[in-house]
Parts: C-alpha cells; sequence; structure tokens
C-alpha cells in the first residue's frame, strides 16, 4: 500500500475517533464559547496530539508499550475520573465575563493544549479503540516504517481537522450567546463533566473487588 493511501486512512481513522463528542469535545465546545475558537483549537490540538500517540503505538505495533500502559489502566483512569471532576466542579461554578474575553496568550493556549493531551491520555481504553479499527483494515503492527508514520500523521491531521471544524463552527455562534445562556452552559457542561468523572471512577470499581 502507497503512502498517499496509508495518509488517507489515517485521515478517516483520526477524523472519525475524534467525531463522537464526549468530554473532550464538551471542554472544547465550552472553551470556545468563553475565550474563543484560538482555546478551543488548542484544547482539540491536545487531544489530536494524544491520537497520535495511540495511533503511532497501534500502527507502528509497540505491544511492549501498551502492555505497560494496560497495566497502569485503573491508576490513569483514577486521575482521569478526579481531573474531570475538578474540571466539571470548576465550570458549575464559572462565572461568565460581561464581555467576551480577549484571545488567550501564548500561557492560555498552551495550558488548554496540555490539558486536553494529558486528559486524552488518561483514557488507556483509547488504545484499544485504534488497535481494533487497525486491525480491522490490517494496518496494526506494520513492518513498513514508511507506511505507518504516514498513517500516524493521517490520524493526528484527521482529528485536528475535527477540532478545528468544530471550534471554528462554535465560534462564529459565540457573539450570540448571552451572559444568561453561558451561566446555563456553565452549569449544563459542569454537571456533564463531573457526571463522566463518576462514570470513569466507577469503572474501577470491579478492579477494586477483584
Amino acid at each position: 500500500m502507497d503512502v498517499l493511501a496509508f495518509l488517507a486512512k489515517g485521515l478517516l481513522v483520526g477524523f472519525s475517533i475524534a467525531a463522537p463528542v464526549g468530554p473532550i469535545g464538551l471542554l472544547c465546545i465550552r472553551r470556545t464559547l468563553a475565550d474563543g475558537a484560538a482555546a478551543g483549537f488548542a484544547s482539540g490540538l491536545g487531544a489530536a496530539s494524544a491520537d497520535a500517540v495511540y495511533g503511532a503505538i497501534a500502527g507502528f505495533g509497540l505491544a511492549a508499550v501498551t502492555d505497560w500502559m494496560m497495566g497502569w489502566e485503573a491508576a490513569l483512569r483514577l486521575a482521569g475520573g478526579l481531573v474531570l471532576l475538578w474540571l466539571g466542579l470548576a465550570t458549575l461554578r464559572a462565572r461568565p465575563a460581561e464581555r467576551a474575553a480577549e484571545a488567550p496568550g501564548a500561557a492560555g493556549l498552551a495550558g488548554a493544549y496540555a490539558s486536553t493531551f494529558a486528559l486524552t491520555l488518561a483514557n488507556p481504553a483509547t488504545i484499544v479503540s485504534f488497535l481494533a479499527v487497525f486491525g480491522g483494515l490490517g494496518l496494526a503492527g506494520g513492518s513498513d516504517w514508511t507506511g505507518a508514520a504516514a498513517l500516524v500523521s493521517g490520524v493526528f491531521a484527521g482529528s485536528a481537522l475535527w477540532w478545528l471544524g468544530l471550534s471554528t463552527g462554535i465560534g462564529l455562534l459565540r457573539a450570540k450567546v448571552t451572559i444568561r445562556a453561558m451561566l446555563w452552559i456553565n452549569r449544563v457542561s459542569g454537571m456533564i463533566l463531573m457526571g463522566f468523572g463518576v462514570v470513569a471512577l466507577a469503572t474501577l470499581l470491579p478492579v477494586l473487588r477483584s
């Protein structure tokens, strides 16, 4: 299979895995509404980078890394669940600004990127999705490093394309969102994020009982 075919398949995989709206999507939407499209896109790029890491593990067939990460699954789920609870509570208590926030500086964008990168990596089950998809397409663990690199690049580009479209689209609606509406968005988003955190922690119960 040529490099362009690997790249195209990576684009499709990255876009499709990023598209379902979960806690990261919710964070991206909320940050776009609160701080602008740049903050939302930076958050999405963090998730896209984490997707590329997991795509690399699956694409290059790094079984040892996969086994190590799955061995730490409980600890990573605990950390991710606690972070989601904290983010949910902070969002729930956040007060919308009286006027639109200025574009965040480099430090703010870096923080938005780093937080979603770490949060996405804290869900090692994501690698199972990549292994399943890559395995179904006959792409997992291939020996062609050039093809695997093109595949991972495609995963990142496809995921980033989704986040760019989402943050741009939500950013266009930002000016129409009133302060009262933003207050309710914060409340609902906070409760949903906390719900994701509770679900993540609940998945640890079978592990603790065993």
